[in-house]
């Protein structure tokens, strides 16, 4: 009888694991949800230092965020978002005022600048300092009272505690393993501050100078500095005499706010000369001629291809204004220092359905493009940029000439070829003109400023511009550099140019047959 009985109790010995184990989670996902809100109570309340940097009073602090990275705030003037590390906290440094006597005694005495790099340096390792331990305090102190206020246990609530600054030190270790110093060779602009690239130093600056991030950080500090000390304007661009800007714009659309955005970029900017590579207007008609005519007064040289809403009274009224140089047919001409080869689109369809020829005419006008270039190149007198509207198009240029312009995608990208030719794709700068309003969302306003070595007529880097479309008014600015100017790099014979090839991959260069337009 005994045996019988204890027989009968082994079922529920061994339910009872399972009759408990929905509590068990429970109570682990409970003691992670006060972990992960009282370390963000304890960070939002108490997890800032306010530190001195150079001639800056600023603010750091840790915020909880999936994508991390760095953000310095620069109000009101906007914000610059680096991309420094991968972990689950963001560090914030909002500059909240610039404090005159330390300004001033820059101003005063300039041989200062060059001690502000270790000056900095040495304020921002202070900083961080005391924002670690701060930020462990706050973490444990927040996860603690939390914990003690949900629990009322003192030994639950340590635990919470311990856990928080295991979370917080699993982030700063994360951070630390996959810290990139050379994010700020591509900082990213919002605000005014996309408006004042003399923030970021001039294209010469950014390929000599960009090798550190302690480095970079007193120049950020340093045209903080000037930026602040404007009082009713922006500080104009600084240019750099060596370098040469192209301004590139693309499928415009009859958009008339165009002209006035890219009157503003070649001013502020200090452009040489505006590349458009077509779809300037919507139907090619001789009404629409007139929309051309702000072009006479942009005070630089236009050079432009002809896109497939472009026609050829499009063209024509084009080439007899005064500035503006027309590409077609490969040919190719200098101005403002570099050569450009162009071809109009074989392609005229303003309708946006008829496609007479399709994508074996674009890849005709390609070969007729390369097999030119092949033959400047022959003579001692290779193209520095090629033109065209359709990208594929400029596929076929591929290895006969180190950068190719395109637009009709509406969208920026840019692409290596198989054979060395970078590819630049430019958004569109008219925010796809009428058509903007036919989607749920405007589309943006995009150009790029190009910044071209004057010695040696290559691409050192380029402004992505991106602005609100329709509507809106935002404002944003990527700088980039190409691969083989990051610092320390040193450009092989296949960076230098792109790879001789006997002909662009895809096909043989021939002849296109006449344009549609």
């Amino acid at each position: 009888m005994v045996r019988a009985r204890a027989h009968a109790r082994l079922p529920d010995l061994e339910l009872a694991p399972d009759a408990h184990a929905p509590a068990v989670w429970i109570r682990v996902l409970g003691l992670i949800t006060v972990v992960l809100v009282g370390a963000w109570l304890g960070l939002l309340v108490v997890g800032n230092v306010r530190a001195q940097v150079g001639p800056m009073d600023t603010t750091m602090t840790l915020r909880p965020s999936l994508q991390g990275g760095t953000k310095i705030n620069v109000s009101p003037l906007g914000a610059l978002y680096l991309d420094t590390h991968s972990a689950p906290v963001r560090l914030d440094v909002n500059v909240d005022q610039l404090d005159p006597v330390r300004s001033q005694a820059l101003v005063d005495h300039p041989e200062r600048l060059s001690g502000l790099q270790a000056e900095v340096a040495q304020d921002v390792a202070h900083g961080t300092l005391d924002l670690a331990v701060r930020s462990c305090a706050a973490v444990v102190c927040g996860a603690t009272a939390l914990g003690l206020a949900v629990y009322r246990r003192p030994r639950r609530a340590l635990t919470a505690g311990g856990l928080a600054l295991a979370l917080l030190a699993t982030s700063g270790v994360t951070a630390y393993a996959t810290w990139n110093p050379k994010s700020v060779l591509e900082p990213r602009f919002s605000g005014l501050l996309s408006s004042a690239p003399a923030l970021v130093g001039n294209a010469r600056s950014i390929v000599t100078e960009f090798d550190v991030y302690q480095k970079e950080l007193a120049r950020l500090v340093t045209n903080v500095t000037k930026l602040y000390d404007a009082t009713s304007t922006l500080p104009a661009y600084a240019p750099d005499p060596t370098t040469l800007r192209v301004l590139h714009v693309s499928d415009i659309h009859l958009n008339p706010a165009s002209w006035k955005i890219i009157a503003s970029l070649v001013e502020q900017y200090k452009v040489n000369v505006i590349v458009d590579s077509g779809d300037t207007m919507d139907h090619g008609s001789a009404a629409e001629n007139g929309f051309l005519d702000p072009i006479a007064d942009l005070g630089v040289p236009y050079v432009w291809v002809r896109g497939n809403h472009d026609s050829g009274i499009t063209q024509r009224y084009l080439s007899r204004m005064k500035n503006v140089h027309v590409l077609d047919d490969g040919r190719v001409e200098t101005i403002a220092g570099l050569r450009f080869a162009g071809i109009g689109d074989p392609q005229f369809t303003p309708d946006r359905s008829a496609v007479p020829g399709g994508d074996a005419a674009e890849e005709q006008a390609g070969d007729r493009l390369a097999t030119a270039l092949r033959e400047q190149r022959a003579a001692d007198t290779p193209a520095d940029v090629a033109i065209v509207h359709e990208p594929m198009a400029a596929r076929m240029t591929d290895g006969e000439v180190p950068l190719v312009l395109a637009g009709h995608l509406h969208h920026e990208q840019t692409e290596i070829l198989p054979h060395g030719t970078r590819l630049r794709v430019e958004g569109s700068t008219g925010g796809s003109g009428l058509r903007a309003v036919e989607g749920k969302y405007p589309d943006p306003i995009e150009a790029s400023v190009l910044y071209f070595d004057r010695g040696t007529r290559r691409l050192q880097a380029w402004d992505e511009i991106r602005l609100g479309g329709l509507g809106e008014t935002t404002a944003e600015v990527s700088r980039h550099l190409p691969e083989d100017n990051q610092p320390g790099a040193t450009p092989s014979p296949s960076e230098s140019s792109p790879s001789e090839s006997p002909s662009p991959p895809g096909g043989t260069p021939g002849t296109p047959s006449p344009s549609g337009s």
